[in-house]
């Protein structure tokens, strides 16, 4: 294979860049990362060689009905004409004009172009932006959210419990989530009739270089991970990562594995380039729904990853106020139902689940929207990184990437 551009983060850059060299073999990059990825995790972690955090943007939305919304692909409730129809309500009942851009393919590629902008403090063209868990901790970290204020934001009385005091943001001062959902196994069910049952059957002879995974490293090797038996809730360290890192090389070099996405792995299952995939769960809902009856999701045997994606406003936007009442709005649960009915992920929202039986009643039931205790005993939670094991862990994964 031949070498790919290396990696857009530029704390990854270099720790590759260092093995290529150094002559590291890619296979020692993990054990050879460690001291360098602290040093950058640590450098990363005070927001970049010890520099103040960034000040918080004036709010102008007394005088600024406008907001930049930044999400992922098939996100939103959307209507024949292209329309979003519970954002078109909102503009009607608040008078707040939004700019909806689907601008995130993958967490560390946006992360990627807006970070120079956030360090500086600078308006990021998005107000609010929806981001992942793990993203979600280093923004915060590094100061680059601004802190809500619940007053604005009365219908957070409806976020579930469980979801209310996460160990990267204490009473969710900065984040509120939007939706979340699993990581699991799809497949083509023309081409695979069988089915599939675990990622184990990924590498089966006949789906040689009809393979997709994601570019979402705790999802990819999240599934690996729990297919080798690891709680990747609980405790393990850079044996079991590398362990499911390895296999993942294997099965690139080998060519069973035709591409490493974000988002756009839609289009390879939609182009039949792939067969067979690690997805996201609603999207093979919505991808049925475009294109015809002719995908299959499921929770692998040995398990899925669970996840959350979360509203921020980045530092410099100045239109915090109008992002919290979009927040509001999205959180009340006809509307977070109406969502939810289209985009077929976890909704937050108490009250959504009664919302959506007079919608339908067969979508309350939907274990992909609103799971019972039996399906979440099936999901797991990627285990919090420190930022050392970030940087680490990113990097070698990253470096499958790179050929050899």
């Amino acid at each position: 294979m031949t070498n790919r551009p290396l990696p857009e983060d530029p704390m990854i850059r270099a720790l590759i860049a260092q093995a290529r060299r150094s002559g590291l073999s890619r296979r020692g990059l993990l054990a050879g990362a460690g001291a360098g990825a602290t040093a950058l995790a640590l450098a990363a972690c005070s927001g970049g060689g010890g520099q103040a955090k960034p000040t918080a943007a004036a709010d102008k939305s007394s005088s600024d009905k406008t907001l930049n919304w930044a999400n992922w692909a098939a996100y939103i409730d959307e209507n024949d004409a292209g329309e979003y129809p519970t954002l078109l309500a909102f503009e009607e009942e608040t008078g707040i004009t939004v700019n909806y851009e689907v601008a995130v393919d993958d967490n560390n590629t946006y992360y990627g172009k807006v970070k120079d902008q956030l360090a500086l403090g600078q308006d990021i063209g998005a107000d609010t932006v929806c981001l992942t868990d793990w993203m979600v901790s280093r923004w915060i970290r590094l100061g680059y959210t601004q802190k809500l204020d619940h007053a604005n934001i009365p219908n957070l009385a409806n976020l579930t419990p469980a979801l209310q005091d996460p160990d990267f943001d204490p009473g969710r001062e900065f984040s509120v989530p939007w939706q979340g959902g699993f990581a699991g196994i799809c497949w083509n069910k023309e081409a695979i009739p069988g089915g599939l049952a675990s990622v184990e059957d990924l590498w089966a002879s006949d789906l040689k270089g009809r393979v997709g995974v994601l570019s979402e490293m705790r999802d990819t090797i999240g599934l690996l991970m729990l297919q080798n038996g690891v709680d990747i809730s609980g405790d393990w360290g850079d044996a079991e990562f590398e362990e499911a890192n390895e296999l993942l090389r294997e099965q690139v070099e080998s060519g069973q594995v035709r591409n490493i996405k974000g988002n756009s792995y839609l289009e390879d299952l939609k182009n039949e380039d792939t067969l067979a995939a690690i997805c996201w769960s609603g999207d093979i809902t919505v991808i049925n729904a475009e294109a015809g009856d002719k995908w299959e999701f499921a929770i692998p045997t040995a398990g899925a990853t669970l996840w959350n994606d979360n509203f921020l406003v980045p530092i410099g936007s100045p239109r915090k106020t109008n992002a919290e009442t979009l927040i509001n709005y999205y959180y009340e649960p006809e509307v977070a139902a109406e969502v939810a009915a289209w985009v077929n992920y976890i909704t937050p929202v108490v009250g959504a689940k009664e919302a959506a039986m007079a919608i339908d009643p067969e979508l309350a039931e939907n274990q992909l929207i609103f799971p019972d205790e039996e399906t979440l005993s099936q999901a797991h939670i990627f285990r919090t990184l420190t930022p050392a094991e970030e940087q680490k862990y990113q990097a070698a994964f990253q470096s499958i990437l790179l050929g050899s």
